[in-house]
């Protein structure tokens, strides 16, 4: 017997309708080179109403790849909901990447339409005769016309001013729809195509408004400092929009002072980012003063979080630094490090501790951890196994891409990262399975040094890698950027020292490298690939050389 429920479809027209009928007044704020841009819901809603009838106007056919290469501003949020909404298919595009692995997106997700930031022109620029599938370019800033006569290209806001100011009519679809795409980093082989349909945008939003994951509401103030082309920005602009939530955007190329003084202006509630975001901002709130009180909530993700992190935050500014585990191919929510209520009676330390974990499995999100045989290991918190997972918005395989059969086991999404899960069903990420290191038969978590190579007072960043070795097959070497301040003032044996206590003989690395800094994906994350290549064949220094 079927329950007696209305069949409705769980799209995202029902988040924008919403918005635009029940906040119309709520802002949505964007830091620009020529200083703060405000409007209203309502002007947004009404423009994304015209954008999608701009869609049609264009040839724009319902499952079209319509692509966006921008910073975080508000026309991209605009284009967020107009382009699924009217039926196509949002595909947002790293500005970051290499100009060959961006045209072998374009080409693969065949994207028709290309909207982009004026200043960002000149990537497109130079790979477009490279990719042949896009008809139209739509430059999008403040100018009418398009800015360079060798790039033939509409203006977005002659686009939005030549259409009606009416509402168009949204042809009914299938929750299940393609609605936004986002490719892989490309860390192995090609980026990887992952299609979020609007069935899972939707349940991962109203998960991400949860209590028991981040509580975001119409009371919120959201500054979303994570790249809309990441990700889906977590999926937090789409579930902003859906509670009412004030938006604001940082535009392009934010810097911890420009967060700083957003957060301050704008009296900022929750903020996302990856770490080297909240090591930067901590370090720039130690030299400045700017007054950070409002914020109720950071989201940390992109790598682990240090624990010494976590509690700087809370106890110099009374701030939660939460820890979220995701992946862009679960939309990312996966895990949300809160604390049960029995934590309430546990000492600092224990609550500290757990805090430092990834958390537990987000409601939707089945999670477990396998051997190399692809056995579930058990949760006790100390064996070690590949995290796999499954649930409403985790893909269950790749766009058009033969590398699906290997990603994917009985139903679950193999995931790459390697884990424990303790007692309580709280998940410790150890490594990545190509970044743990093996050392005689042993493994060596490169997360668990980093971490507490970052919890030394005069540390800013580290990484740890593996290095070959005759005998131990690998050895970790640490590579470490000093605080500003304690430039050639740390050593090798100092930080030798401080690990000594926490961490089997074994465990230590073998040497310590200093850099002024580290090199970083197109994410913020730390970069071990291009690491890994730079010490490759890495000889021991007696101590701590600087590279």
């Amino acid at each position: 017997m079927d329950g007696l429920m209305m069949d409705f479809p769980l799209t995202l027209h029902h988040f924008l309708e919403r918005a635009g009928r029940l906040h119309p007044n709520k802002e949505i704020v964007t830091r620009t080179p020529n200083g703060i841009h405000r409007y209203r819901y309502r002007d947004y809603y009404k423009r994304t109403h015209r954008l999608a009838k701009a869609l049609e106007n264009l040839g724009v056919k319902p499952g079209e790849r319509v692509g966006t290469l921008a910073w975080n501003n508000y026309r991209h949020l605009e284009l967020y909901f107009a382009i699924p909404c009217y039926g196509a298919v949002l595909h947002t595009l790293n500005l970051r990447l290499h100009p060959d692995d961006l045209a072998y997106i374009i080409n693969h997700a065949e994207d028709r339409v290309i909207f982009v930031d004026l200043s960002l022109v000149p990537i497109l620029a130079g790979i477009r005769g490279k990719i042949p599938c896009v008809r139209q370019f739509v430059v999008m800033g403040d100018k009418a016309a398009a800015p360079d006569p060798n790039f033939p290209a509409l203006a977005y806001e002659h686009l939005v001013a030549a259409t009606p100011d009416e509402l168009f009519q949204w042809t009914k679809m299938r929750e299940n729809s393609a609605a936004v795409m986002c490719y892989t980093s490309g860390t192995t082989g090609n980026p990887k195509g992952v299609v979020y349909s609007h069935r899972s945008l939707f349940l991962h939003s109203m998960a991400f408004t949860m209590a028991d994951t981040f509580s975001l509401s119409e009371r919120d103030v959201l500054l979303q400092v994570v790249p809309m082309f990441h990700a889906n920005g977590w999926g937090k602009p789409f579930a902003a929009i859906m509670v009412g939530a004030t938006i604001v955007l940082p535009g392009e190329h934010p810097q911890p002072r420009d967060i700083a003084q957003l957060i301050q202006d704008e009296q900022i509630t929750i903020v996302g980012g990856v770490p080297t975001i909240w090591i930067g901002l901590h370090n720039l709130l130690q030299e400045e003063k700017f007054d950070v009180s409002s914020v109720r909530l950071l989201v940390g993700a992109g790598s682990a979080i240090p624990r010494n992190l976590i509690e700087t935050y809370a106890k110099e500014y009374g701030i939660e630094l939460r820890q979220l585990w995701g992946m862009t191919e679960t939309t990312p929510v996966g895990t949300v490090s809160v604390l049960k209520r029995h934590f309430d009676g546990c000492t600092e330390d224990e609550c500290f501790a757990t805090r430092a974990k990834q958390g537990l499995p987000a409601v939707g999100v089945e999670l477990r951890c396998v051997d190399d045989q692809g056995r579930e290991v058990p949760w006790d918190g100390a064996t070690m196994g590949e995290i796999q997972v499954r649930g409403p918005w985790v893909i269950k395989g790749y766009y058009n891409d033969a590398r699906s059969a290997v990603a994917f086991a009985d139903g679950w999404f193999r995931t790459g990262d390697v884990a424990t899960i303790d007692a309580e069903g709280y998940v410790q990420l150890v490594d990545r399975t190509k970044d743990v290191i093996k050392s005689g038969g042993e493994w060596i978590s490169s997360v668990d040094l980093e971490n507490a190579i970052m919890s030394h007072p005069k540390v800013l960043e580290a990484a740890v890698i593996a290095v070959e070795h005759p005998k131990w097959q690998e050895r970790p070497l640490a590579i470490v950027v000093p605080k500003p301040q304690f430039q050639d003032r740390v050593t090798k044996a100092e930080i030798l020292e401080y690990l000594e206590p926490r961490f089997a003989k074994w465990w230590l690395p073998d040497d310590v490298v200093f850099v002024d800094a580290l090199p970083k994906t197109s994410v913020g994350k730390f970069d071990k690939k291009v690491m890994r290549e730079m010490y490759q064949g890495h000889e021991q220094k007696a101590d701590g050389e600087r590279a």
